[in-house]
């Protein structure tokens, strides 16, 4: 960032005595000048209540740089931290062995949830809500612990189809929670591998196969 200085004798310095009307004007007490978030202080003097500061000593309070052209005088500054942070490398590519792991165990979690509801339509055992919980609880659990691993780009863009899996097994859950209390027996021709439990294997498969390529590819299954 350049900043174009030009009069430095009338706007920051004053080499000598000001005259006016032929009278030298004697400068006035001086104070001194800081800048928030940058160390140490220059001198300023105040002349006919005017303040004026070097311009050296701005370019050392500011940790800038001086240089000249022609009758201009220019003062660059260093880069502002919010520069400094765009011009910083982005995330590392690829997915993080942690978040990887982490969320091969999220879809064994749900892979268990889905087994076990399956097997309890099949065999017509009970099916609570405190059972269900169980199942639910842990996957929750699990789901929160890949959020926390997530720290590349597609680390972050791949735990949203995590999250979809999640929401589309407790889809699932509470279909068959719903038949099971409205029925006392649930014929084992009602897992018939509908819609939404095809999504669910796919979306899992999709999110396996992505990882082995450690590249973030979208699942439109997962959605």
């Amino acid at each position: 960032m350049k900043m174009i200085l030009a009069g430095l004798a009338a706007l920051l310095t004053v080499p000598g005595l000001l005259t006016v009307n032929g009278n030298s004007q004697t400068p006035q007490k001086a104070t001194t000048f800081t800048i928030a978030g940058h160390r140490g202080e220059a001198p300023i003097l105040q002349i006919n209540g005017k303040s004026y500061i070097d311009i050296e000593a701005l370019a050392r309070l500011t940790q800038g740089s001086l240089s000249f052209k022609g009758n201009q005088t220019i003062l660059t500054l260093p880069p502002s931290n919010a520069e400094g942070q765009a011009a910083a490398p982005h995330a590392k590519a690829g997915f993080s062995t942690a978040f990887v792991q982490a969320g091969i165990e999220e879809l064994s979690m749900i892979r268990e949830w889905r087994i076990a509801i399956v097997n309890a339509v099949l065999n017509n055992n009970p099916i609570s809500v405190d059972w269900v919980s169980v199942h639910q609880r842990q996957a929750e659990k699990y789901l929160a612990l890949t959020s926390a691993a997530a720290s590349t780009d597609d680390d972050r863009s791949a735990f949203p189809l995590l999250t979809a899996e999640f929401n589309n097994m407790q889809k699932l859950s509470e279909a068959y929670l719903a038949m099971r209390n409205q029925a006392a027996f649930l014929s084992p021709d009602t897992f018939d591998n509908g819609p939404l439990e095809e999504q669910i294997l796919t979306c899992a498969r999709g999110f396996v196969s992505m990882t082995e390529t450690h590249e973030f590819q979208d699942q439109a299954a997962c959605h």
